[in-house]
């Protein structure tokens, strides 16, 4: 059994026991989250992609870790104007255990 979910804007394909690293989300280390904005859940028989049986639907997660992920370097330059500058960025993440998959 599969789930697709949006989180972060993000659509991701999870299924139990994996692990997962998506946008920052509230919470500590040990913590219970769950995720109702489901898309679809694949089962033996076929997807399910119908609103009013995804409504119910929700995956359940445990918050392994919180983060930064690696420094990128943005650097911006005209030419023949003596403009230059680099600075970097850091995206926070948190990450996740799926648990269980309701639907």
């Amino acid at each position: 059994m599969y789930a697709v979910l949006t989180t972060g804007g993000k659509q991701l394909r999870v299924s139990e026991g994996d692990v997962i690293r998506v946008e920052k989300l509230e919470g500590n280390v040990g913590d219970t989250v769950e995720i109702s904005d489901v898309k679809m859940i694949g089962k033996e028989d076929g997807p399910v992609f119908d609103p009013a049986a995804l409504e119910a639907a929700k995956v359940v997660c445990e918050v392994t870790g919180q983060g930064r992920r690696k420094k990128i370097r943005v650097f911006k330059m005209k030419r023949r104007k003596n403009y230059h500058r680099t600075y970097g960025h850091r995206q926070c993440y948190t990450e996740l255990k799926i648990q269980k998959i309701q639907g």
